[in-house]
């Protein structure tokens, strides 16, 4: 879970100034690779992040830690549905499992599927569940693997002072406690 500060400005419409959280591990994605959209035609990292910036909550739908967090981190990506940024659930899972996870999420925001894992391991996620907020430049300016909300927070914090949006407000009474997640590799 270890991310360390660093100054990030962002210029354009609809975006403030905030820290960013970088990752030690994985400092910018891959352009070429390939997210996988529920039901629609893959398209590169590049291709994803030419208008928008993405936020992503992978899970794992054959865990209990994905299930504990799954309201919890539906409710944060829906508090940035609206914001300068594309919001969306990464799961581990083929297309048909996916939807039975998620239930109704899979029809109210972007889901991609990785069942190879193959964006998770270019992520370099350690586990799942985790938050990752990715850059127009391909950056990962948060990421926090696992649930732990204060880790969480630093992340939504910063994306909502970047994008001059609400910042969610969580935990709530209801949402679970700081938890490991799952091994990411599987």
């Amino acid at each position: 879970m270890g991310c360390t500060p660093r100054a990030y400005g962002c210029g354009g419409v609809g975006h403030g100034r905030g820290v960013a959280l970088i990752s030690t591990s994985v400092a910018t994605v891959p352009a070429d690779l390939t997210f996988q959209p529920l039901g629609g035609e893959p398209r590169t990292a590049a291709e994803q992040l030419n208008l928008f910036q993405l936020v992503l909550v992978a899970i794992d739908p054959y865990t209990n830690q994905s299930a504990w967090v799954l309201e919890t981190a539906g409710r944060i990506l829906t508090e940035f549905a609206g914001a300068d940024c594309r919001v969306a659930w990464l799961v581990t899972a083929p297309e048909e499992d996916a939807r039975t996870f998620l239930g109704p999420w899979a029809e109210r925001m972007m889901v991609f599927v990785d069942p190879e894992r193959t964006v998770v391991k270019a992520l370099d996620l350690n586990e799942i569940p985790s938050l990752i907020h990715i850059g127009h430049d391909l950056s990962v300016i948060g990421k926090a693997d696992g649930w732990d909300p204060t880790t969480w927070r630093a992340i939504t914090d910063n994306l909502g002072a970047m994008m001059s949006w609400t910042r969610p407000t969580y935990p709530r009474p209801g949402d679970p406690v700081a938890f490991a997640g799952s091994p990411a590799a599987g």
